[in-house]
C-alpha cells in the first residue's frame, strides 16, 4: 500500500495533487507523497474538479457518481474517492494490491 492510495473496504481513497491546464491528461506518478495527475481543464469555475473527476471515471472504469471530491475542491492538493473501481491503472497495481 502506497501513502498515497489506500483501500477502504471497497473503495479507493487517492490522495493527489493536480496540476490543471496540461497538453494532456495522464497519471504522473508520485509528486510530494501524492498521486500527480495532469488535466487538461482550466482551474475555473469549478471545471478542473469536473474534468478531473470524468478522467477518473473513466480510467477507473465507474461512472461519474462514483468519483467523489472528498478534500480540497479549491485547492490543487485533494483527496478523492473511487467507489468500487473495475480497472485499476498499470501505474498504480503495485500500490494497491
Amino acid at each position: 500500500m502506497s501513502d498515497y492510495a489506500q483501500w477502504q473496504g471497497t473503495d479507493l481513497v487517492l490522495e493527489c495533487y493536480v496540476q490543471p491546464k496540461a497538453s494532456r491528461d495522464e497519471l504522473v506518478g508520485r509528486h510530494a507523497g501524492k498521486l500527480k495527475i495532469r488535466i487538461t481543464a482550466p482551474p475555473t469555475d469549478g471545471k478542473a474538479n469536473n474534468h478531473l473527476i470524468r478522467f477518473l471515471a473513466d480510467t477507473f472504469g465507474v461512472p461519474k457518481n462514483q468519483v467523489t471530491v472528498v478534500a480540497g475542491t479549491a485547492s490543487r492538493h485533494k483527496r478523492l474517492r473511487i467507489t468500487a473501481p473495475t480497472h485499476i491503472p498499470a501505474l498504480l497495481q503495485d500500490c494497491v494490491d
